[in-house]
């Protein structure tokens, strides 16, 4: 039987997680989480809690992977710890939409960044599919979908080319978040008083009224803070191609994860260095917090090439997350769970070529449907849900299989699955009150799959039964 190629060192790992989670987030969120909380302090701290909890996360899925490393990732560890009703409706929220919406939603950024760089040539409806009362797909979708395809037939392409790509996208990309920050700190017209400075009469402009203030922006603004981190734990459905794998993932979950905190908060200082808190509230949704930041010291040019740079990062986040999250479904349709044909891998160069395709078919249909925010905030309610049952899946394995071999130990255990799992429930009690729209959907997609799961689960059944 042909199997998967454990092709990835350690570099390309850590390159793969800190590319996937460096996309768009960091340059599109800030001004939402502003408009959320007011004070540019509380969005600092914010952006430290989410990377502290995503390391929290990181901690647990370094015990997991080291115990369990085979394709799929959460996949695997949900169905062997709470069955596979549990491990199937994750996989198919995957497919759904909790990774083929943050792909959309990351090929959507590049076209935004790009349109930026047009002068928003791009806005303009340039096809009108005919269904219903007709679909207008404005010329940003249509970038969008070019973006994400050409991505996707390249990792049609071994996993080790498809590695060495992703590392080279992040060095280019951490560079680029390395140059905005001390390029606002040497040569922006900064005021630190800018930091005790509120966003009062800032223009806010597609923020819900409900997101704004009190508790509930609070959690709004954590949400946000976590799509921007969201990734950090996407090596692990690659855990069947990574070489010497119970050493090098816990490395690459922590230091990976680490590197982008470091990243998200010095840069976000830069920001509110340059641009008092009522100016990062007034950035157009259609553009972005670093490209007004270096406007303002660097000029005409530095919207051309900041537009530049962040469609790049966008296309090395959505490059990871093709490659990462095929071996989803992948995983399942080895399972019987999920369609047949895409558990088929290229006998040339072992990957599963008919789950990158239809992933990217899927996130084809929820980039044409889909806004950014109402694509990331679904996709990050989704996300908190099955993280937290992953970080659990800790405390239940150490309980029920404690002599079960355990290269790396998750540290401060425990207290971090524990503090995972209760700040995740928090987020997602916030978000159904904050923004229940986009909750709800997420909910909906999930029970979506309970059906689909009787199907399948009824056909393996079946064939266990004739064996």
């Amino acid at each position: 039987m042909t199997q998967l190629n454990r092709g990835l060192g350690l570099s390309a790992g850590i390159a793969i997680n800190v590319a996937n989670v460096i996309g768009t987030g960091v340059f599109l969120k800030t001004r939402v989480m502003t408009c959320n909380v007011d004070d540019p302090l509380i969005v600092m701290a914010v952006w430290a809690a989410a990377g502290l909890l995503s390391l929290l996360g990181a901690f647990c899925y370094a015990e997991l992977a080291s115990m369990m490393p085979a394709a799929g990732g959460d996949y695997v560890f949900l169905r062997k710890a709470y069955g596979r009703l549990t491990s199937f409706l994750y996989g198919w929220t995957v497919f759904a939409i909790m990774k083929t919406g943050s792909q959309a939603a990351l090929a959507v950024g590049f076209a935004i960044f790009l349109n930026t760089a047009l002068g928003g040539a791009l806005d303009s409806t340039w096809l009108t599919l005919p269904l219903g009362d007709g679909i207008e797909v404005p010329g940003i979708t249509i970038f969008a979908l070019g973006a994400l395809w050409i991505v996707t037939f390249f990792n049609c392409a071994s996993v080790t080319a498809t590695g060495g790509a992703a590392t080279l996208l992040t060095v280019l990309k951490v560079l680029t978040v390395i140059g905005v920050g001390v390029g606002a700190f040497a040569f922006g017209s900064g005021d630190f008083g800018n930091f005790a400075a509120s966003a009062s009469g800032g223009t806010c402009e597609g923020v819900e009224a409900s997101a704004m203030g009190g508790i509930a922006g609070i959690g709004a603004a954590m949400l946000g803070a976590l799509w921007a981190y969201d990734g950090w734990n996407n090596v692990a459905p690659l855990c069947g191609e990574v070489k010497d794998p119970q050493r090098n993932l816990p490395r690459m979950f922590i230091w990976g994860t680490l590197l982008v905190i470091v990243l998200y908060v010095g840069v976000n200082a830069a920001y509110f260095y340059v641009l008092a808190p009522s100016d990062v509230a007034s950035v157009s949704a259609t553009s972005s917090v670093a490209t007004e930041v270096l406007a303002s010291f660097a000029g005409p040019f530095a919207v051309t090439f900041m537009a530049a740079a962040l469609m790049l990062s966008s296309l090395g986040s959505l490059h990871s997350s093709v490659l990462a999250n095929s071996r989803v479904p992948y995983a399942m349709a080895a399972d019987g769970m999920f369609f047949k044909p895409l558990a088929k891998l290229s006998s040339r160069t072992r990957v599963p070529v008919n789950a990158v395709l239809a992933q990217a078919g899927w996130a084809s249909v929820l980039a044409i449907s889909g806004t950014f925010d109402t694509l990331t905030d679904s996709v990050v309610f989704a996300s908190c849900l099955f993280y937290a049952l992953s970080a659990a899946a800790v405390i239940i394995f150490r309980v029920r299989e404690p002599d079960l071999p355990r290269p790396f130990r998750a540290w401060g255990y425990p207290f971090t699955p524990v503090i995972f799992v209760l700040v995740s429930v928090g987020l997602l009690a916030s978000a159904l009150y904050a923004t229940p729209k986009q909750a709800l959907l997420g909910v909906g997609v999930i029970a979506l799959g309970v059906p689909f799961y009787f199907y399948w689960s009824r056909q393996v059944d079946a064939r266990a039964t004739r064996e």
